[in-house]
């Protein structure tokens, strides 16, 4: 049984060993001349406003929030059509049941102003 995963284990460690190496090459190998300009903060080409720890609005992760689960909704949306008539009725219903849950939360969400800007 578990030497079927032997063979995963082995890619898992070539690649971990393969990722290290080229990390250390590029680290001996790269030349290391700092200057002014490499050492200096970069934030659009400015020097910063304020303190990069300052708070965000509650609603900035929100709304990140949202766009995630909306598009993970989209990632499932396309591997559900391919397969829409294997899976027959059932399948349907159950990906209409997890539209619907989706819509009753973005729904609340709206309904509770998290979409509204000031």
């Amino acid at each position: 049984m578990l030497s079927n995963y032997v063979p995963i284990l082995i890619f898992l460690l070539v690649a971990a060993l393969f990722g290290c190496l080229l990390l250390f090459l590029g680290r001996v190998l790269a030349p290391y001349r700092p200057d002014k300009e490499k050492l200096s903060p970069y934030e659009c080409g400015f020097e910063a406003f304020e303190d990069s720890r300052m708070k965000f609005d509650v609603r900035y992760y929100l709304v990140a929030i949202l766009f995630i689960i909306f598009d993970l909704e989209i990632a499932f949306l396309f591997p559900w059509a391919i397969v829409l008539r294997e899976i027959g009725v059932f399948g349907f219903l159950a990906m209409m049941l997890f539209l619907a849950i989706l819509v009753v939360g973005f729904i609340y969400e709206w309904m509770k102003g998290a979409l509204e800007w000031e």
